[in-house]
């Protein structure tokens, strides 16, 4: 079975022309046929930055996939019923049987809180495990989380794809440290070439990964920049086969 599957940050929208336009996000990932989806920093009735608008809802409807969402910042709103929410998202076009979100528990005052969306993707003959996340900045912070999410993930007899804007760089400790356990799919693809998503006006560097599971077969991965505007990350593209059980 052949799955395409994308990890993109879309900066709640905001282009790095300033203008918040989710349709050229939808765009994007209509026209490379995902099959599913990460998505990093979505705003959910969030602020006047994004009009107040669920992202995640309105970018599933419109692209007639199902979704799931786990917020890494949530609070109450002022004059609104909805919380203000902010965070991780997973667009599927199979059924999500399930899903939890995991904030996790290394806040520091002066840095965003962060958090890992866990979610099962009902593929026509097995589950798929999907986890999406953003991970901090702070390189202590970044390594209790790297531990968290492996501790989480490793032990699942499912295949299992994990992805998202990870802030690191490729061949760093915590990267060696997933890849022991997971393949990372730009080195099966072509270790000798780079996969930068980040600026998108001008990348440079390598921030967003998708690592899956031994049982994944990588057929190829690359970074899409058929619009350079739409984000301030390129999104990551792989197409995966997965033996069916």
């Amino acid at each position: 079975m052949k799955l395409r599957v994308m990890t993109f940050n879309i900066h709640h929208g905001k282009g790095t022309d300033r203008r918040v336009d989710l349709q050229r996000i939808v765009e994007i990932i209509a026209a490379h046929q995902c099959d599913v989806v990460g998505l990093n920093e979505v705003d959910c009735y969030f602020s006047k930055r994004s009009h107040y608008v669920d992202q995640i809802g309105w970018l599933a409807e419109a692209l007639g996939m199902n979704h799931a969402f786990g917020h890494a910042i949530s609070s109450p709103a002022k004059k609104r019923v909805e919380r203000k929410r902010y965070g991780n998202a997973i667009l599927s076009r199979y059924p999500i049987t399930f899903e939890r979100n995991h904030v996790f528990q290394f806040p520091s005052i002066l840095m965003e809180d962060r958090s890992l969306l866990e979610s099962h993707i009902q593929l026509p003959t097995q589950t798929l495990h999907v986890y999406n996340s953003h991970l901090s900045l702070n390189p202590w912070i970044h390594r209790k989380q790297v531990n968290y999410i492996l501790h989480h993930c490793s032990d699942h007899s499912s295949p299992t794809i994990m992805m998202g804007d990870w802030n690191m760089r490729p061949k760093s400790k915590p990267w060696k440290k997933i890849a022991y356990h997971f393949t990372d799919v730009c080195q099966a693809n072509d270790p000798t070439m780079r996969y930068a998503t980040f600026p998108s006006s001008r990348p440079r560097t390598q921030l967003d990964y998708i690592f899956v599971s031994r049982d994944l077969s990588v057929q190829s991965a690359e970074v899409v920049q058929s619009n350079t505007f739409a984000s301030d990350h390129l999104p990551l593209l792989t197409t995966l086969f997965l033996q069916s059980h």
